[in-house]
């Protein structure tokens, strides 16, 4: 729904308007809303800004990146997806950008099987971004999902010495490439929640929750 909402002009807090009236009138919950005390039903990160954007005044502008990050709560179970999208279109590094990070989640989520680990996971997103000359973000991670929005196992986004998990049938986590142009490194801005990265240069969010189901990931955030 929201895609067809992006373009220049409009502001990030009327998406995030958009959404929240969307998510509200289908009987359920936005996750993030109070999370913590975020204040929006959504996360709009634009550009540099990597993943929890507080939607406001800014409006969107052609060549921008808008990555749109959305949790819900429905009879009681979480899900929490994200895209990026172009505005305008894009040039030769921003679609390196963005193909690297789609590619990279779908092929973490090839391999989610029963019986391989969330470190294979972790690996081949990292070796699919490396490969485009962009680098993953090591300060945040995917997560488990279900009765809570954050739970066990932790997803990185890259190798790491983190407690690994081998993946079961009935495991339900997001898997979240959250990749930059240039360093891996990020900071968190004065309000608390905007994360950047440090050298200024553009990032990338795609997110899907997926279902461990007879052996194989299901994707439940496809939508329809």
């Amino acid at each position: 729904m929201i895609g067809a909402e992006i373009r220049p002009g409009v502001t990030t807090g009327d998406l995030d308007k958009k959404i929240h009236q969307f998510i509200r009138t289908r009987g359920a919950q936005p996750a993030f809303l109070g999370y913590r005390g975020f204040p929006a039903s959504a996360c709009v990160s634009i550009n540099e800004q990597v993943v929890h954007g507080i939607p406001g005044k800014r409006k969107i502008k052609s060549g921008d990146l808008v990555s749109i990050d959305v949790g819900v709560v429905l009879d009681g179970f979480f899900g929490d997806g994200a895209r990026t999208y172009s505005v305008g279109g894009m040039n030769n590094d921003q679609k390196r950008l963005v193909n690297a990070t789609e590619c990279a989640l779908q092929k973490a989520i090839d391999i989610a099987v029963v019986g391989n680990r969330i470190s294979d996971l972790s690996a081949i997103i990292e070796d699919t971004v490396n490969e485009a000359g962009c680098q993953a973000v090591r300060d945040l991670v995917g997560h488990g999902i279900g009765r809570q929005l954050h739970e066990d196992p932790q997803v990185p986004n890259y190798r790491s010495n983190e407690r690994d998990s081998i993946i079961r049938n009935g495991m339900v986590f997001a898997i979240e490439p959250m990749i930059n142009l240039g360093t891996w490194e990020v900071e968190t801005l004065g309000d608390g929640w905007t994360v950047v990265t440090a050298d200024g240069r553009q990032s990338a969010h795609f997110e899907h929750t997926v279902a461990i189901v007879n052996g194989s990931a299901v994707i439940l955030t496809a939508g329809k």
